[in-house]
């Protein structure tokens, strides 16, 4: 299963990674709103196994939403969700009202219902909404490296894009005080007690040709789970 954010729905880049992977099942959720580039944008989950059922949830803010799928590749169903969050630098009130829509929305599957809910929270790990989160979930890369990563963004290639870096200087000057280059842990794997962790690492992590040419601007992260409880 993989989970995408901000996929380029005029490129189509997530039916393209689909494709190029050998991944049948894709569930696409765009954005009511255009991405600071004015590019229509969205969500997207890649799947080899067939979705049981798929479903929105409208976060009301930015125009944003996150989604899920149900699956059951050994005959026991799981839902994997997936969302892209209030953007603001530190923790936000509407931040916090989305995770929380989140939490109600996933709160109405069967009790013993393993969930994994992943995505680009766009808060670090110190912040309100990652709190609410792990009321509810454990985040995967901590339990199994007993920390979140030191950072997942930006990478390098936020550099070739002069509004982003700009949108990560201004987040620095309002967080930290500082116009030295920002990193912060905005991504995470959680989740809940159907699961064991076995495995979690940050990927694409290299650039591919040059310095700067990064598959991101942000990392990714990939765990290997059990499920079971």
């Amino acid at each position: 299963m993989i989970a995408l954010q901000e996929i380029n729905l005029t490129e189509n880049t997530g039916i393209w990674l689909a494709e190029q992977l050998g991944m049948p099942y894709i569930h696409i959720v765009p954005f009511q709103q255009m991405s600071p580039h004015g590019i229509p944008y969205g969500i997207a989950i890649l799947s080899r196994h067939p979705f049981i059922q798929q479903e929105t949830l409208d976060l009301q803010s930015q125009g944003r939403f996150a989604q899920f799928v149900e699956i059951a590749p050994n005959g026991q169903s799981l839902v994997f969700c997936n969302g892209h969050y209030y953007w603001h630098p530190g923790s936000h009130l509407e931040r916090d009202k989305q995770v929380l829509r989140l939490l109600d929305w996933l709160g109405q599957l069967p009790p013993k219902m393993p969930v994994i809910a992943v995505g680009d929270f766009n808060g670090t790990p110190e912040t309100s909404a990652i709190e609410l989160m792990r009321q509810h979930f454990v985040s995967a890369y901590s339990a199994h490296n007993g920390r979140e990563p030191d950072y997942t963004c930006p990478t390098p290639l936020a550099g070739r894009d002069k509004r982003k870096l700009l949108r990560h200087l201004w987040r620095n000057l309002i967080v930290n005080h500082s116009l030295k280059t920002w990193h912060g842990t905005l991504d995470y794997i959680f989740v809940n007690s159907g699961f064991s962790v076995k495995e979690c690492r940050l990927i694409l992590t290299k650039p591919l040709t040059d310095s700067s040419l990064y598959a991101s601007d942000h990392f990714g992260i990939v765990a290997d789970l059990n499920e079971g409880f």
